[in-house]
């Protein structure tokens, strides 16, 4: 039995589930969201909580269970909290700007970079006083959000020497030796 798989998901108050032909659809005060679901695996709503489980001990309902548990999971949690990831811009020069849906980003190429956003995110970019700019990117649904944190980071990664480059609040980055001075 899947660790994950067997744990149930309560619903918290204002968030409606509905399980119709093997889609998914949670209903909540930031969004509405719908998951389809394989065959091998069935949903069921007891008590206010959701259950999953599996319809036979195969390899590959074995490893459904678990995924859809931590879908749906993520799901409910969406649309009653919400997700949130703040990302830092490490370098001189390097600026965030937000335009409507567009974010606009100087990070240290010839022309600055335009990424236009999807409606279900909210993104937010401070300029601190000597500091780091820092981009605030808010959604319900966890998938597209992690989506558009690493699109925006694959715009200037991290680098090992220095430091630069687009990095999460709070990571720690390993950090590599320099060439030393011959003889």
């Amino acid at each position: 039995m899947s660790r994950i798989g067997k744990l149930p998901i309560a619903i918290p108050t204002g968030v409606t589930v509905d399980v119709k032909d093997n889609m998914v659809t949670v209903k909540g005060k930031l969004g509405e969201l719908s998951q389809e679901i394989k065959r091998e695996v069935v949903v069921e709503i007891k008590d206010n909580e959701i259950y999953v489980s599996r319809v036979d001990d195969a390899k590959t309902s074995r490893s459904f269970h678990g995924l859809y548990r931590a879908l749906i999971n993520n799901m409910v949690i969406g649309v009653s909290e919400g997700f949130e990831v703040k990302q830092e811009l490490v370098g001189v020069g390097y600026k965030a700007e937000v335009k409507g849906q567009v974010l606009e980003l100087a990070l240290g190429y010839t022309h600055p970079i335009h990424l236009v956003l999807a409606p279900e995110i909210k993104i937010e970019a401070e300029a601190v006083k000597r500091g780091n700019p820092i981009i605030t990117i808010k959604s319900h649904d966890k998938q597209l959000l992690g989506q558009v944190v690493a699109k925006i980071r694959s715009f200037r990664p991290p680098e090992p020497y220095k430091g630069k480059g687009i990095k999460f609040v709070g990571e720690q980055l390993r950090r590599k030796a320099g060439k030393t001075a011959g003889k």
